[in-house]
């Protein structure tokens, strides 16, 4: 398989596994919808990481697959790779990607779909589609633009060109830097903090931020109030409060 789910305490690792640059061909992006659906129904997960291993995260589409579609192929396919893609960011639980090396086009895009990102000191990213005469088509010029902003995203896209690690830190493109041979590491310990916590509050949580940002703010406060005042009838929400009252903060134990 080129790309597996491998589940250990509570973590759920999607691994691309289509060596030597993790290509993004047709196989890897469906095998990627049905994993990434797959974490979201299990129980056992509860965070996931995403990862290419230790060199590479994913250096974009396979070109030379995509170079014998024509435009009406690519129609059909273009709604497939964003499903697939779409499917990783609506994952109901706390998702963070690890990027080693390369994760550029549809890499960069795949970690674009994850709630936050560790990258190695020496990854680099980029959305070089323009240097093909194409643009982003796994939401690119979507998820880029609400990340870091209109202009960040469009020089970008616009040129075509890599940034390193410490400036994709600089830009927001990713939330942490840390030596290459850490990278899988630090985002384990991340999503670990997480496994224990209580699993609907963490989904209400990202599903009113994800939200709001796709519409205006008074429907984003609605989405908001209407899954804050459901979690009052969640166990977990119990739990929550009694041991704050008789624990004092920080001590409720969800599982």
């Amino acid at each position: 398989m080129t790309v597996h789910l491998e589940v250990s305490e509570g973590i759920g690792t999607l691994r691309l596994d289509r060596p030597p640059m993790n290509a993004l061909n047709v196989a890897v992006q469906d095998r990627i919808k049905e994993l990434a659906e797959e974490a979201g129904r299990r129980e056992d997960v509860r965070a996931v990481i995403l990862y290419g291993g230790e060199k590479v995260f994913a250096a974009g589409a396979d070109i030379k697959e995509m170079r014998d579609m024509d435009h009406a192929a690519m129609v059909v396919r273009a709604r497939a790779l964003q499903e697939s893609f779409t499917a990783v960011a609506r994952i109901p639980k706390p998702v963070v990607a690890a990027v080693t090396g390369y994760a550029l086009g549809g890499g960069c895009e795949l970690a674009l779909c994850a709630d936050y990102r560790i990258a190695a000191d020496n990854a680099k990213l980029g959305q070089p589609e323009i240097l093909l005469g194409l643009i982003p088509g796994a939401g690119g010029t979507q998820r880029l633009s609400r990340l870091i902003g209109p202009s960040r995203a469009k020089d970008l896209i616009f040129t075509g060109r890599q940034v390193r690690a410490e400036e994709a830190l600089s830009l927001g493109l990713v939330d942490q830097v840390v030596p290459a041979a850490e990278v899988y590491e630090e985002a384990r310990a991340w999503a670990a903090r997480l496994v224990r916590g209580p699993a609907l509050a963490l989904r209400a949580a990202k599903e009113s931020v994800d939200a709001g940002l796709e519409t205006d703010i008074e429907t984003g406060l609605t989405v908001e109030r209407n899954w804050f005042a459901g979690l009052f009838a969640t166990e977990d929400r119990e739990r929550g409060m009694r041991s704050f009252v008789e624990e004092g903060p920080g001590k409720a134990k969800f599982l």
